[in-house]
């Protein structure tokens, strides 16, 4: 008899996802991040909506020796909450990093580089890659939530998607 093979992606079939609390997940991707490894995972909450949506699969990845730029979408423990967030990083003060939701009317506040886990390379939407957020767009999205102006500009540009994409398909 054949021994059952590790399933080292958690993710493939819902039957075999682990659910973890936010303490547990948290820690569990500091662990995989120090050994130079990336984490997937589900993404919960809407407040880096539209471009990761509850329930997307984001892979963060460790920083290794680089620090985070302006635009990046980070993991890190919030310093106030004490929980794991996933925003971007809109500003630098010294060495730490303004971080806000693109969908959240508040900003995180400063967060020191150390409590940074990693930076998000990859984002999943029903097993299909999700682009925009990532490439070089996100240091628009970070002017533009950094002034509390992405919000406001995508609700009428969401409008206006559907309906164009429904005259391209006919």
């Amino acid at each position: 008899m054949k021994p059952d093979r590790f399933k080292s992606d958690l993710l493939n079939k819902s039957d075999e996802e682990l659910s973890l609390s936010g303490s547990v997940l948290s820690e569990l991707l500091r662990a995989v991040l120090e050994k130079g490894v990336p984490f997937r995972f589900r993404a919960k909450g809407f407040s880096m909506s539209p471009f990761i949506k509850d329930g997307d699969v984001v892979t963060v990845s460790p920083l290794f020796d680089t620090k985070p730029h302006l635009g990046d979408v980070l993991a890190f423990m919030h310093p106030r909450a004490k929980k794991l967030f996933v925003h971007r990083m809109i500003g630098k003060e010294g060495n730490s990093c303004m971080i806000r939701g693109d969908n959240t009317l508040e900003m995180d506040g400063l967060v020191a580089l150390a409590n940074i886990l990693g930076r998000v390379t990859r984002v999943e939407r029903n097993g299909k890659r999700i682009l925009l957020g990532l490439g070089p767009e996100r240091w628009l999205i970070a002017f533009l939530t950094r002034r509390k102006l992405l919000f406001p500009l995508m609700v009428p540009i969401w409008r206006l998607v559907p309906p164009l994409i429904k005259s391209w398909v006919r």
